[in-house]
Parts: C-alpha cells; structure tokens; sequence
C-alpha cells in the first residue's frame, strides 16, 4: 500500500512540476515581449511621439502580461494542484491505516479510531463527531 500511495502521489506532483516551470517562465515571456517592443520601438524611432508611446506602451503591456500571468494566474493554479494532490495522499494514508488496523485484527471500532488520527487536525473530527456519524450508518 505504500508503494502504491507513493507512487500515485509522485505521479500526481508531476503535473505540479509542470505547472510551476510554467509559471517561472511567464516573467521570461514578459521580457522577450518587452524587448520586442523596444526592438519595434527603435525601428520608428522616427515617428512623431504618438507612434513611440504607442509602442512603448505595448513593450510594458508585454512585461506586465508575462508577470500577471506568472504570479496572478499559473502559480495559484499550481499551488491550488498541490494542495489537491496533498488531499489525496492524505485520504489515501487515512484509509491505509484503517485498512491495516482492522487487517492486523484490531476491533472495527479502534480501526477507525486509529484512522481518525491519520486525519490532520486541522479537519479531524473529535471521537464524539465519529462516534456518532458511525451509529447513524
């Protein structure tokens, strides 16, 4: 059961890693477009100020793009994966150890007991609430 917990969950976090290269690579992005503008900027270098401001503004436009992305969109999407992927695991190991509690002969009651410790105690339920929620099954 481990392995298989394990390797699940590697499996998973590469989609994570993916994610997160994605996401250091936007501000890149944004500096090539800006570097382009100024390329574009410096070929009309002849034109009147209008023509220049609009090309500069489209070279920020480029960089603010890239970091918006980076930093606004595809690192919390990433992050939002991995905390997914974490869940998982953690259900996984929560099941596991009632499974093998109740497999190495423990009574079903102390099973789950051991599983409901397995739970993170940020969303583990007291032995009252299990206590409880296991009698109305």
């Amino acid at each position: 059961m481990d392995i298989d917990i394990e390797t699940h969950h590697e499996e998973e976090m590469i989609a994570v890693g993916s994610i997160n290269k994605l996401a250091d690579s936007m501000p890149a992005l944004g500096i090539v477009a800006c570097v382009l503008g100024v390329v574009i900027t410096m070929g009309a270098l002849n034109e009147p100020p209008e023509v220049l401001g609009a090309h500069i503004g489209a070279a920020l436009v480029g960089t603010f793009f890239g970091i918006l992305m980076a930093y606004g969109f595809v690192a919390p999407f990433s992050t939002n994966v991995e905390h997914q992927v974490r869940d998982q695991h953690t259900l996984l190991n929560v099941a596991k150890t009632a499974i093998m509690s109740f497999a190495l002969g423990w009574a079903p009651a102390l099973a789950l007991e051991a599983a409901r410790r397995a739970v993170p105690s940020s969303s583990r339920p007291t032995f009252e609430e299990l206590e409880n929620a296991v009698r109305k099954k």
